[in-house]
């Protein structure tokens, strides 16, 4: 199976506050998950990370042979596609953390950049979890 993930995150004054969303979907569009939590306070590049490590985290415990990751976050998709480099000794050890999942992983991972208006439910996910302080739940 196909999962397309959908992952966001948000952070308010960057740093400040800050919440991850992530919406896992079928070949059809079928909701699989929807998952946000509350980090604390992050910079929005550490959110955006945080919430692709969750994601890979929850599709590890699903049947995946394929994992397409659909950000906005146009820094950390060129990153983990190597257009990028990481300098950010912060963001370097997040991403490298991001690999190792991503190389244990028992399917394929690709990344897509898309527009924040394509990435809308992850966003409100993680909007949400800054305004309700509620902590991740794997």
């Amino acid at each position: 199976m196909t999962i397309h993930a959908f992952t966001d995150g948000a952070s308010r004054g960057n740093p400040g506050e800050s919440g991850i969303g992530i919406v896992l979907k079928d070949e059809r569009g079928n909701v699989l998950a929807s998952v946000f939590g509350y980090i604390g306070n992050a910079t929005n590049n550490i959110a955006e990370y945080t919430a692709l490590i969750t994601c890979l985290k929850l599709v590890q415990k699903r049947e995946c042979r394929c994992l397409v990751i659909h950000s906005d976050s146009e820094l950390m998709v060129r990153q983990m596609e190597g257009t990028y480099k990481v300098k950010e000794p912060k963001l370097k050890k997040l991403s490298q953390e991001a690999r190792a999942l991503m190389s244990s992983a028992n399917f394929e991972c690709s990344f897509k950049h898309v527009t924040r208006d394509l990435n809308g439910e992850a966003d409100r996910l993680a909007n949400l979890a800054i305004d309700t302080k509620q902590q991740i739940q794997i």
